[in-house]
């Protein structure tokens, strides 16, 4: 039973209290890691994967930099940090430890793993020094977070001055239509699907509901600025299905 004073939060479309979020989502990620990649391709029909290019082509990744990027999992944005950077080393933060270990096996295959840095770490509570990193990315994790402003607050504090946030996360379609037509399929078509590949639809149920809950594009943008960072700006992916976001530590 939660007490009169405790706070809560949204999981999916579910109320629980903020001390379970983290757990909860653990699991989901824990449960699909093996997946995860497949499902990304099947759910949007490899768009993800221009999505990415494009955070790659907006952030213009430098030699001799370091990247830190939150929630990578399978180190799909870090991976191309690294090849448009010979000279970079990123370090990919995540809290689930199996996802990590599908993204050092993807590192290994294609010869990167000696520029990556794994480590299970906590969003709102990063395990990195002050003004540590040039570019902080995280791509379809922030909405996972269960206090979005205290995980924004330490990307401000790990990054160096000068340096840049870039978060990928799916957003709102301007046209009101369209966006109907796209709930129709996420909630019909994407927890099925999940059923089929992973066995799990309740997983992809979240992930869903998730989406739906997360702050559109201007209120996100907000939320940035409310960190400290400047510069903010945002654009929209395939229609506002999904949005950059960009800041900078001045």
């Amino acid at each position: 039973m939660t007490g009169e004073d405790e706070k809560t939060t949204h999981f999916g479309f579910q109320e629980v209290p903020e001390a379970e979020k983290a757990g909860k989502v653990h699991g989901v990620f824990s449960s699909v890691a093996s997946k995860y990649d497949v499902m990304n391709d099947l759910m949007s029909g490899g768009v993800h994967r221009l999505w990415k290019d494009a955070m790659m082509d907006w952030l213009a990744p430098r030699s001799g930099q370091r990247l830190l990027d939150v929630a990578g999992g399978t180190g799909d944005v870090a991976l191309r940090f690294l090849r448009r950077a010979p000279g970079a080393t990123a370090v990919i933060c995540d809290m689930t430890e199996p996802m990590l270990i599908e993204g050092r096996k993807r590192a290994e295959a294609v010869h990167l793993a000696d520029r990556l840095d794994w480590v299970v770490g906590d969003a709102m509570a990063l395990p990195f020094a002050d003004a540590s990193f040039d570019a902080y990315t995280i791509s379809f994790g922030i909405r996972n977070v269960t206090r979005i402003g205290d995980a924004l607050a330490e990307a401000f504090r790990v990054l160096k001055p000068g340096g840049r946030l870039m978060v990928l996360e799916f957003s709102r379609i301007p046209n009101e239509l369209m966006q109907k037509a796209y709930d129709l399929y996420s909630f019909n078509v994407i927890p099925a699907m999940g059923q089929v590949v992973t066995g799990d639809r309740a997983s992809y149920q979240y992930l869903v509901e998730s989406i739906r809950k997360f702050p559109d594009q201007e209120a996100f943008a907000a939320l940035i600025r409310a960190a400290g960072f400047g510069q903010v700006r945002y654009r929209n992916l395939t229609m506002g299905v999904a949005a950059l976001h960009s800041g900078w530590k001045l």
